[in-house]
Order: structure tokens, then C-alpha cells, then sequence
């Protein structure tokens, strides 16, 4: 009996579901190298202050002051490597504290977004659109992705704990051979589902 127990046991955990751990997204800004240059000087680059979890991406030491319709921002962060253009993602209470309306999107979907003034040392830019809310997102590689039985674009379901446990629709999943499993939320969804850096989400 003991023996069948400590079996049933193993072969339930198993089977248990793989938990995806969450990397709470604060305000930031991707660069173009076209940019980089005119706010930071020519040939300065990014000094890098901290590796990210996703391969070959790391929060620089430099940061920017964003300047809206309504308000100020300083101290954004830059996140490395430089760009083919110029991205900025915040989350609404940002956003409305600028004055400013960006629109959920993933990464890299700019065209028609919002618009801001972006200040550095040495100059600044406006842009006319590069401003997003970042959609929630899981990263993951190919292999994981097999695994989940899950393809890059489609739009998955996940559960929590936690004291505002629940479940999340609508969240996006981002294949690449490169890419470590990880769940992506923004400050605002974070600190309304009681998630911080770390904790683990289950896909359903």
C-alpha cells in the first residue's frame, strides 16, 4: 500500500503544469542608433548596468527624460541593444500622467501609436509615434513551445495565486529560438493582480 501511495505521488508530480515565471515590465525606451546620437553625443554607446533574463537584452545606465502634453518623466531607462527604430513602452497610469493615449500593442507595432518628446543630455527628438502599452506576452523558444503545444501569435489563457488569484485571458505568446519562458505584465497589471518579479503563472 505504502509503495502504491509513493508512486501515485510521483506520477502526479510529474504531471504537474510547468509554471512560467513573471517579469513585471517597468517604463522603458528602445533606441535607434540614429537617436542614441543625438541625445547622447556621437560615439557614446550604452553602458550596460544589469543583464535582463531574455538573451543579449540589458538595462543601461543611460536614461531620458519624456516630456508630454501634460507632463514630465524623468529617469526612463534604456534598454540595450540599440535598434532599427525607436519603441517606448509604458503603462497607462504613465501615460495619462504625460497626457498622452498610447495604444496596446505588441512590440515592434508602432505605426500610428503616440507620440512624445524624448530629452538627454545632448538633445532631444520628437517622435511622432513609437509610444505603446506592451500587450501581456509570454516569451518562450520553440522547444517550449512544442512542449505547451502553443505557436508564436496565438493567445492563451493563464492561472495565479495568490491573496487576487485568478485567471488572465488574452495573453499573447511570442515564439523565437532564443527566447527564454517567461511571462511579461506591465506595473499596472502587476500591482491589480498582486504578481511581482519571480512568482509563477500556469498556462491552460
Amino acid at each position: 500500500m505504502l509503495i502504491k501511495q509513493v508512486v501515485q505521488q510521483v506520477m502526479a508530480a510529474l504531471h504537474q503544469p510547468e509554471g512560467i515565471p513573471v517579469g513585471v515590465s517597468n517604463r522603458h525606451i528602445h533606441l535607434s542608433a540614429e537617436h542614441m546620437e543625438i541625445l547622447f553625443g556621437r560615439g557614446k554607446s550604452l553602458t550596460k548596468k544589469k543583464e535582463l533574463n531574455q538573451i543579449g537584452e540589458f538595462a543601461a545606465e543611460e536614461t531620458v527624460t519624456l516630456v508630454g502634453p501634460k507632463g514630465t518623466m524623468r529617469g526612463v531607462r534604456i534598454l540595450g541593444p540599440l535598434r532599427s527604430f525607436t519603441q517606448i513602452e509604458l503603462s497607462l497610469t504613465d501615460a495619462f500622467g504625460l497626457g498622452i493615449k498610447p495604444p496596446f500593442r505588441n512590440s515592434g507595432d508602432i505605426k500610428g501609436s503616440a507620440g512624445i518628446v524624448v530629452v538627454g543630455p545632448c538633445g532631444a527628438v520628437t517622435l511622432q509615434e513609437g509610444v505603446i502599452c506592451a500587450i501581456r506576452h509570454i516569451h518562450m523558444n520553440c522547444e517550449t513551445a512544442q512542449r505547451f503545444g502553443v505557436r508564436d501569435g496565438d493567445v492563451a489563457t493563464v492561472s495565479f495565486g495568490g491573496v487576487r488569484g485568478g485567471t488572465l485571458k488574452e495573453v499573447l505568446i511570442r515564439v523565437q529560438e532564443h527566447f527564454r519562458l517567461e511571462m511579461h505584465v506591465d506595473t499596472d497589471e502587476a500591482n491589480a493582480l498582486g504578481l511581482k518579479n519571480g512568482d509563477t503563472v500556469t498556462l491552460l
